[in-house]
């Protein structure tokens, strides 16, 4: 009873610091929110529309400008300049009026009806990687479609069927399925992992901040004295109210998302609440450990930021982990945000046991039992060292 009175008066204590400090306010609720709702709204079509493209058409026939047509009427690509050389294409490129751009050299039709294969040309950017795919994908495709229709009106002219023909244009039919997502929506892969590891910084950050405050403004030996210089009472009575703030907000989005958004979730609630509440705790003792090895506001807080933004290149969201170097591979285990993608995209995107990501599991409870190893480090710093800016 007298550890729980001890527990509650220091979380009052804490939940008066972050009151009076609107920095916690801002880093723990606002700008969260701010970044949930960029990242969601930023992609709310799931994927990019009207790209913009260019078209150098020195065929000028008709079935070059039936080409065109047909690249204006997808859906992710929008012709909006028609150039004279590839020079000015290539300058609009440049300046990114346009991501790719169609050629079109003199003789195509001609070309395609003598049967001497001409050589249609198409440039795209592929710095913007989401961008560059789409018109890559679109350009191949209407490069396609101009052969095949100069195919179709041949075969037709000797008197084939419509079955035969498509059958000769294109023997094999891809029949694509995407799992869980049907719809190509961008979103659903990019909003779940971009805004939690955003999240996951700043509960990093702010757990190593607050702890390193406590040297900063000589508060750490009252802190202490409140639970009897107990490190073990003091830590769970400071870091409760931050608990309990970050778990509100973390399922606040997994419902945004989830439930009125509509985002895929075949693992239900039960999983998606377990990875929140497993993310937070992994975050908070990570940074409870940074704090711990280098009991300096400094340094610790330099830790977790490193150690965060290295997770964003390690989780495998978007570049698959398998594909990197060994050694890579070995390092990312150590990151949360690795272990948090492996969670969601296993057991909340596909829906599949508990059991099929129980490394997974073990290892967020890992890092959340991380500061046992170092409290007793920090409790020294909290007693006897001195700030030093």
């Amino acid at each position: 009873m007298k550890i729980l009175k001890q527990i509650y008066k220091i979380s009052l204590r804490e939940c008066s610091i972050l009151i009076k400090n609107p920095m916690y306010g801002f880093c723990m609720v606002v700008f969260p929110v701010l970044i949930f709702f960029f990242f969601t709204s930023l992609m709310d079509e799931g994927v990019p529309q009207d790209i913009p493209v260019g078209v150098v058409d020195m065929d000028n026939t008709t079935t070059s400008r039936s080409l065109t047509r047909r690249l204006d009427a997808f859906q992710t690509s929008h012709v909006v300049a028609h150039f004279t050389n590839i020079n000015d294409a290539r300058q609009a490129m440049q300046q990114g009026k346009i991501y790719a751009f169609l050629y079109i050299p003199k003789g195509t039709t001609e070309g395609m009806l003598s049967s001497k294969q001409p050589k249609v040309s198409f440039y795209y950017n592929a710095v913007t990687m989401v961008a560059g795919s789409m018109t890559f994908r679109d350009l191949k495709t209407i490069t396609s479609l101009g052969a095949a229709a100069v195919g179709q009106a041949k075969l037709s002219a000797l008197g084939k069927t419509g079955r035969e023909i498509r059958v000769f244009l294109q023997p094999i039919v891809v029949d694509l399925h995407m799992i869980n997502n049907p719809w190509s929506n961008y979103n659903v892969y990019l909003s779940t992992t971009i805004a939690p590891g955003v999240m996951m910084i700043l509960i990093f950050l702010i757990t190593a901040y607050s702890i390193g405050t406590e040297l900063k403004f000589n508060r750490s030996k009252e802190w202490l004295a409140m639970a009897d210089n107990d490190i073990y009472v003091a830590m769970i009575g400071k870091m409760l109210p931050q608990t309990l703030i970050f778990l509100t907000i973390f399922y606040a989005y997994e419902f945004y998302i989830f439930y009125t958004l509509g985002f895929p979730h075949l693992g239900g609630t039960g999983s998606i609440l377990l990875l929140g509440l497993l993310s937070v705790l992994a975050c908070q003792g990570f940074g409870i450990f940074a704090f711990g090895l280098l009991p300096s506001l400094r340094m610790s807080m330099s830790i977790c930021s490193l150690w965060a933004v290295l997770g964003f290149s390690a989780s495998g969201a978007t570049y698959p982990v398998f594909a990197m170097s060994p050694m890579i591979i070995a390092l990312a285990q150590m990151f949360p945000m690795r272990h948090y993608y492996m969670f969601y995209q296993i057991c909340v995107f596909n829906g599949y046991p508990l059991t099929d990501a129980y490394a997974n599991i073990a290892a967020l409870c890992f890092f959340a039992i991380l500061p046992l190893f170092t409290l007793w480090n920090t409790r020294k710093a909290m007693l006897e060292y001195i700030y030093i800016p």
